[in-house]
Order: structure tokens, then C-alpha cells, then sequence
């Protein structure tokens, strides 16, 4: 076999009340990653659309450290290169760093022909992902890697829940003309939060998962409220508070930062109210922010990664 590409797609990690446990898969956009075999080791051959800001040192690369563990958990001798596509802005909340990570182990796991579980893609990307952005908490990776909408209990060694998706629902991401460094967000987060706020959060977390479960559109409206990341970040997003406000009042269930910011994230319960969502929002963006945003309508997207150009047999 000459080479695999893998495909990872971008993904919404917090979902409002779901600090460092909820997040959802897009259909797109994404990153790929192709992987051929080459000298003992991982190297980095080519990436594009990073501008160039992205280590080409492997060692230092979410996806050529994600690569490396899956070649350390196989025992495999041989070596891989890799190409990184960047289909992701860079500091986006769209979950860049672990969309190259899963988009390695999926297609070095490819290559191989290892047909590894996806625990284990799973944990070889979150190695990835810690180098990428700083630390590592799953609900990025996660829904990278299975699709869908999930729970991370425990992020590694992996527990992940799978959790329904109702009929119709649609998400909407726009992404301003920002960035957002991750460990910045995280730092204004802080440790501890009022017990308050705890409450709040944990009551917000079961009801959305119940709403999910039992398609309960104006249950998960009320659930997307996040009391501990959000309003402490409010201050990165300027006119953050209106752009939500302009969702809600074109159709959409709720909305919030996706991930640590800067991009918003809003569910809608079928695919014309996120048109008209997606087109507030936008207009919200443009207002209060200003440049040109990037806007995505999209199913939540029942399956993960996945390789998109199979390895051609060598002659």
C-alpha cells in the first residue's frame, strides 16, 4: 500500500453546560492527513493552510505525536510520513488540534491495516492533542473520533458515551475574524468556581442529556446555559452577549462559544430555522466584530474520522 488519507472533522467541544465533557462532530469543514511508510520514526513532510505557523518538527506536531503513539502501542518498526491539509482555521474552538490528531491515527491505523478499536485511536490522538493545545480534555478528540454527540466521563484511558441525536437537529458554527489562544481561555477559567454556579452547571448537564434522549427540543433550549467557562470568557468575544441574543430571536434552541472561542455555536431544530439562525448570526457578527466570518450549517454528524482515499496497491 502506498498511502491512506484520513479525514477528521471539526468538532464543538462544552456545549454550553457541558464544560470538558459535551461535544458534537460536523459534518465539515475538517483536516486531512495522508500517511505513506517511510524511515523508522514519524516525520512531518508537508502542511498546508497554516500559513506556516504550525512545527514541522514531528515531536512537536499534534499529528506526528498522535502518529508516534499509535506506532509505540502497535510495537511497529517502520516509519511514517505524513501531509496535514488544515481544512480548520488555527485558534478557532472548532477543535483544530484534534482533528489533525484523529486525522493521523486514523490514517497511519489505515496504512497499517491495524483495524485498532476506537478507544484506542482515541488515546493515541489524545497524546496528540496535549502537545497541540497545551493540555488534553477529550470532548474534542472524542467526537472526532466516533461522531455524533457524546458524553466523555473519563477522557483517559477513554469512557465515552454515546448519546442520542433527535430527528432534525441542526447546528450552526460561525467563526468571527479572531483567535483565541486555548491556554488563555483556560487561564481566565480559573480552578474554582462558586458551588452556586456548580449546581447550576450539573442540573443544566442532566437535563440536555435528558432532552436528547427523549427529543425534548424545548428542555435542551433551556439546558444550553453555561454558568462556569462562559461568562468568564465573555470579555474575548466582543458583543458576544447580542450575537447569542440575535440566535435565539431568529429560531435557534440556544446558542454559546464553541469550545474556548472565538467561534459561536447555536442548535436549531431543523434545517431551515438554522438558515435563518445562521444568517442572524452572521449579520450579528459582522456588527459587533466585524471582517468576514466563516459560517457552516451542519447535521451533527453521525460518524467520525474516516479514511477518504484508501492506499493504492503498489505493483
Amino acid at each position: 500500500m502506498d498511502s491512506v488519507t484520513a479525514f477528521a472533522p471539526a468538532t464543538v467541544s462544552n456545549v454550553a453546560c457541558g464544560f470538558d465533557v459535551l461535544g458534537f462532530a460536523l459534518s465539515a469543514p475538517g483536516d486531512e492527513v495522508t500517511a505513506r511508510f517511510a524511515e523508522p520514526g514519524v516525520r512531518i513532510d508537508d502542511i498546508t493552510g497554516d500559513q506556516g505557523r504550525l512545527p514541522r518538527d514531528a515531536a512537536k506536531n499534534t499529528a506526528g505525536v498522535a502518529a508516534r503513539a499509535l506506532l509505540s502501542v502497535l510495537g511497529e518498526r517502520r516509519g511514517v510520513a505524513l501531509t496535514i491539509r488544515k481544512g480548520l482555521p488555527l485558534s478557532s474552538g472548532l477543535g483544530g488540534s484534534a482533528a489533525s490528531a484523529v486525522a493521523a491515527v486514523v490514517a497511519v491505523n489505515g496504512l497499517l491495516g491495524a483495524h485498532l478499536p476506537l478507544e484506542t485511536l482515541m488515546a493515541c490522538a489524545f497524546e496528540g492533542e496535549r502537545i497541540g493545545a497545551g493540555s488534553a480534555h477529550g470532548d474534542n478528540i472524542a467526537p472526532a473520533v466516533y461522531g455524533g454527540f457524546v458524553l466523555v466521563r473519563v477522557p483517559n484511558p477513554p469512557d465515552v458515551i454515546r448519546l442520542p441525536v433527535p430527528s432534525g437537529l441542526t447546528a450552526v458554527v460561525v467563526h468571527p475574524d479572531l483567535e483565541i489562544e486555548t491556554a488563555k481561555a483556560r487561564a481566565l477559567v480559573g480552578t474554582t468556581v462558586p458551588l452556586a454556579d456548580a449546581i447550576r452547571q450539573w442540573a443544566n448537564l442532566g437535563a440536555l442529556v435528558d432532552a436528547l434522549h427523549r427529543s425534548d427540543f424545548a428542555q435542551l433550549s433551556r439546558s444550553l446555559e453555561d454558568t462556569i467557562a462562559e461568562p468568564r470568557r465573555a470579555s474575548l468575544v466582543p458583543g458576544l452577549a447580542a450575537i447569542k441574543q440575535a440566535a435565539v430571536d431568529a429560531g435557534a434552541l440556544g446558542c454559546g462559544l464553541s469550545g474556548s472561542g472565538p467561534s459561536l455555536f447555536a442548535l436549531c431544530r431543523d434545517a431551515a430555522s438554522a438558515q435563518a439562525a445562521a444568517s442572524a448570526m452572521t449579520a450579528a457578527v459582522i456588527q459587533h466584530i466585524g471582517g468576514e466570518p466563516q459560517t457552516y450549517v451542519s447535521p451533527i454528524a453521525l460518524h467520525g474520522a474516516r479514511v477518504v482515499s484508501p492506499a493504492s496497491c503498489a505493483s
